[in-house]
């Protein structure tokens, strides 16, 4: 099946079976302590949209104990940044009617958190195909720690990769587990 008709079968099945599910924190706590993660690094984010689930619960308590939170702003040509971002602070809309940061200090997140279309049990990950996360991870990969979110019901057999497409370290359901 192809990337596009695997892309649509599995939006219109989220938007179906879609509850308001959240990745829970301790999930995502024993990732960092594996991995090392101190208040002193840098978690990226995203703002929640098309039914994807949500990470601004965990973000929020991230920020309260300290951590530094960062959200992605959409550049032209499929390239994106992060930037530094309190959860007091006004987002805007950008032209994918993403709530984006404004552009106030560019970080480079040592953790992201990555949404996610559909996942297979290698890890490969399938977003929307615009290739924004895959280009930016692929830039920081040995520097960066990404972590997929996803409903459990989006897991698949198999995606068919290419050379431009990254693996990422983990992925979390609402189900608390991870691959």
């Amino acid at each position: 099946m192809s990337k596009e008709i695997l892309r649509k079968k599995v939006l219109n099945l989220r938007q179906r079976k879609f509850t308001n599910n959240f990745v829970h924190y301790l999930s995502l706590k024993s990732i960092f302590k594996k991995n090392l993660i101190s208040k002193n690094e840098i978690i990226g984010g995203y703002f929640p949209v098309n039914f994807e689930i949500d990470c601004m619960q965990v973000l929020r308590k991230l920020n309260q104990q300290g951590y530094k939170v960062s959200l992605p702003v959409i550049k032209k040509k499929y390239k994106m940044n992060f930037y530094l971002w309190n959860l007091n602070e006004p987002l805007k809309i950008n032209n994918y009617g993403i709530p984006e940061p404004y552009k106030n200090k560019k970080v480079y997140p040592d953790l992201i958190l990555v949404p996610v279309v559909a996942y297979d049990k290698n890890r490969n990950r399938l977003g929307y195909g615009g290739g924004f996360y895959d280009r930016y991870i692929g830039k920081f990969k040995k520097k960066v720690l990404t972590v997929g979110l996803a409903f459990s019901f989006q897991k698949i057999n198999l995606i068919q990769t290419n050379q431009f497409d990254q693996k990422l370290n983990y992925i979390l359901t609402e189900n608390k587990k991870n691959l």
